[in-house]
């Protein structure tokens, strides 16, 4: 447990000096999942005698697993499928918990573990009555980028400087795993990488104007390769050009794989979802196509990486600046998405 004193100094927002064990709960998305590095380095160069253990999903696991300063990983599962006595041992080790996503069932759990300090969102009700340090601020109506908000919840650590999002951009550690097979060894390096479907979490290109973007690719000497999962594949297979240079590799790569295949390939095209967001820490040419309404707009989602683009139409949409929902995402001209694959 923290002695007296280092809570005192956390609770006047201090920077405590002595070596911590710190728990980074983060039990959504890959995408979600991706926009937490910068946040994890800014507690390693704060705190760099701490432990830094990230919770996760099992599905995201391949994915923090790429995060440097990240020392451990605890999956959600397991705590799922622990007895309570066991997960109260397992949690109490930790002298920090900080909720960067709202999970009403972990946050009961680190207060019965009775971790000196947690940290949770003031906008949840259930964090009034388990977590003890409750930072007060809005995602929904903010301006900041998603990464930048997640910066709010260090503030009781000392850490009260919210970076510029370019900032954040540059130098992500991110670093693939060693991995070597007849698939992630060969020459990616002239590769597009074609993610059509969002699993919901974005506003989706036309399927027509992929496979558009895909054959000009193609007659430029790219090899495209259509990505996603079995069931997403399922709905567009059919239908993608026969051509030489484009191959359908829906449902065919683990995570881990792929991951190292963005990482080698020039440039991936998805709207925003997580596939996005890893091309960005691996630092390729990502291209992201959004709709321009909020929050669901690039200002808060545009991917991190100093390779990135967010593109959208344009020209201002009058539907999207009133907060209604538009298809103002199927008029990004190809043209524009293959210069920003080319630049």
């Amino acid at each position: 447990m923290l002695p007296n004193r280092s809570i005192n100094c956390f609770e006047n927002y201090g920077k405590m000096v002595d070596p911590i064990q710190i728990l980074i709960s983060r039990t959504d998305a890959i995408g979600d999942v991706c926009l937490t590095l910068p946040v994890c380095q800014a507690i390693q160069a704060a705190y760099p005698n701490s432990k830094l253990t990230y919770l996760c999903k099992g599905y995201t696991q391949a994915v923090v697993a790429c995060f440097e300063p990240i020392d451990h990983i605890l999956l959600l599962e397991e705590l799922e499928q622990s007895s309570q006595k066991d997960r109260v041992v397992l949690l109490s080790k930790f002298d920090v918990v900080i909720h960067l996503f709202p999970n009403k069932m972990v946050a009961q759990w680190c207060k019965q573990a009775k971790i000196p300090m947690r940290i949770g969102t003031a906008h949840r009700l259930f964090h009034l009555l388990t977590c003890n340090f409750r930072p007060r601020f809005t995602r929904k109506r903010s301006d900041l980028h998603e990464s930048q908000l997640n910066f709010k919840l260090l503030a009781p650590l000392g850490i009260t400087k919210v970076p510029a999002f370019l900032e954040l951009s540059n130098n992500l550690r991110f670093k693939t795993p060693d991995l070597t097979n007849q698939i992630v060894d060969q020459d990616w390096s002239q590769t597009v990488l074609i993610h059509p479907k969002s699993n919901g979490s974005g506003v989706e290109y036309p399927i027509a104007k992929y496979f558009e973007l895909a054959l000009a690719l193609a007659e430029k000497n790219y090899q495209v390769f259509f990505t996603g999962t079995e069931k997403e594949g399922a709905q567009f297979r059919a239908q993608i050009p026969v051509h030489t240079a484009i191959t359908d590799a829906t449902g065919k790569w683990d995570l881990p794989t792929f991951i190292h295949i963005i990482a080698k390939s020039r440039a991936l095209v998805a709207c925003s979802t997580g596939p996005y967001h890893i091309a960005g820490l691996c630092g390729i040419h990502a291209i992201g196509l959004f709709a321009q309404r909020k929050p669901i707009h690039p200002g808060r989602w545009a991917a991190l990486g100093s390779n990135s683009s967010a593109l959208t139409l344009p020209m201002l949409c009058k539907t999207c600046a009133q907060g209604h929902p538009c298809n103002c995402i199927e008029k990004i001209d190809i043209q524009d998405i293959i210069h920003a694959i080319e630049k």
